[in-house]
């Protein structure tokens, strides 16, 4: 921003942060928004929405531009005073159709998020979402992936889980591995109604739950442990599949079966049985 569409606020250098200086810094933020003629309205997101901060929170706010403008009207300036004046050493972005999420790293090592949203596209999509000023559109439906695309994720990463194992690139193979893993939390974490986005609903999901997760994990990088996982991640997907779909759990099973077979080797380990 330049001008008078930003406010001067504070900046903070030192390597750590404190929940105040968090606060002030966001205050500082909507008060810039607020002069700024570009913003129309402004909602903070995430756990501050809902009153759930803690030491470790970020700041995430959304900005509803003024009609007709873009968020390349309006990133860039508010992207120089974020650099000038609050120390951000990186930043990144990531869109969703014609909102810019652009994510700022501080060398308080604060995360700064700020979500550029064309007039017509403000509007809540979930319930961590806590209108400051300015108004709204309304809701639109959660944007989470459909229980059928984490499924065959799912089965996709398991795929290249299987020929990575089966080639001896190991480092490959738990990545995948971990992939597979990844889809059956989401999947998990949607059955019970938790938060599915990047695992934040994980270790809320019940005990039992949390040790079939647990046998998924991989324990060394050896052909047989990286089966081993292997074999219980797909398990764990079929079982979610159970849930939503029985009749494609039922086509999925012996592809499954296969992939563990081809991936396990000469030795047998694990053993087809694993999928019983």
């Amino acid at each position: 921003m330049s001008g008078s569409t930003a406010g001067s606020c504070c900046y903070y250098d030192r390597p750590v942060f404190s929940q105040r200086e968090r606060r002030d810094l966001r205050e500082c933020l909507v008060a810039a928004a607020r002069v700024d003629e570009r913003i129309w309205a402004a909602a903070v997101v995430g756990s501050a929405a809902t009153h759930r901060e803690d030491e470790w929170s970020d700041i995430d706010l959304a900005f509803r531009l003024a009609a007709g403008l873009e968020p390349a009207d309006v990133s860039d300036a508010w992207t120089g005073r974020m650099y000038e004046d609050h120390g951000a050493v990186d930043h990144l972005d990531v869109w969703s159709e014609s909102t810019l999420f652009r994510v700022f790293l501080l060398s308080s090592s604060m995360q700064v998020d700020l979500s550029f949203w064309p007039w017509e596209m403000f509007a809540a999509s979930g319930t961590s979402f806590r209108l400051l000023f300015g108004e709204a559109n309304k809701p639109m439906p959660s944007s989470s992936p459909t229980p059928e695309t984490l499924i065959g994720m799912g089965w996709l990463y398991a795929l290249h889980a299987r020929s990575s194992i089966a080639r001896g690139r190991n480092l490959q193979a738990l990545y995948m591995v971990n992939g597979v893993r990844d889809h059956v939390v989401s999947l998990a974490c949607l059955r019970h109604g938790l938060s599915a986005h990047q695992g934040r609903g994980v270790d809320d999901l019940p005990p039992d739950v949390m040790e079939t997760l647990a046998e998924t994990l991989v324990r060394g990088l050896r052909r047989s442990e990286l089966s081993t996982a292997f074999a219980n991640a797909i398990t764990a997907l079929i079982n979610e599949a159970e849930q939503i779909d029985p009749g494609l759990a039922s086509r999925l099973r012996e592809p499954a079966r296969e992939l563990v077979r081809t991936a396990s080797g000469p030795s047998g380990e694990p053993a087809e049985e694993d999928l019983q």
